[in-house]
């Protein structure tokens, strides 16, 4: 006698509509603003934005370089014409919170692998910085090396749940009236 197990029945998937996806970006406040658009625009995961590094942006090609993304696999994205122009000015105040770091003896940031030993300096080097570092210098654990890491990305998941409560809200507000 054989068995089988009783199949569950699929769930469709729940997704909001553009204007849904757009009301919601609207109401995120600062950079996580500009990393919801670009989410939404490119299709990253949120770790790869997090994670991404100044030289996998293409602006020549109007490419974004993920590495090591899920599974381990490295991938390229395009990059929305439309925020070609934020991004660049983006990468103007990070390039200038890089100088500032390096004029204060600082400026290195976590190299992948054995690229630290490989390519000496290189952690120091403005290609290698974090597009959207962390506003604070932190104690790496893995060396004891003080440095600027990337962005949490509880930050993006906190900023995304306040932007739809306060979107439920809004929609609530226009229905009673």
């Amino acid at each position: 006698m054989k068995f089988s197990f009783t199949k569950r029945p699929a769930k469709l998937p729940v997704f909001l509509i553009k204007t849904e996806v757009s009301s919601v970006l609207v109401l995120l406040e600062g950079n996580w603003s500009f990393i919801g658009r670009l989410l939404y625009g490119t299709g990253m995961r949120l770790m790869e934005v997090i994670r991404l590094r100044v030289k996998d942006v293409d602006f020549s090609r109007n490419e974004i370089t993920m590495r090591e993304g899920k599974g381990g696999k490295d991938r390229i994205t395009m990059l929305p014409q439309s925020l070609v122009e934020e991004f660049q000015a983006r990468l103007v105040q990070v390039k200038a919170l890089h100088d500032n770091d390096l004029a204060a003896g600082f400026g290195e940031v976590y190299m992948p692998f054995a690229l630290a030993k490989k390519y000496l300096g290189a952690a120091k080097d403005w290609g290698w910085q974090y597009v959207f570092p962390s506003s604070r210098l932190s104690i790496d654990p893995r060396s004891g090396v003080e440095r600027r890491h990337h962005l949490d990305e509880k930050g993006m998941q906190r900023a995304m749940k306040k932007a739809i409560r306060r979107q439920v809200s809004i929609s609530l507000l226009r229905h009673i009236r």
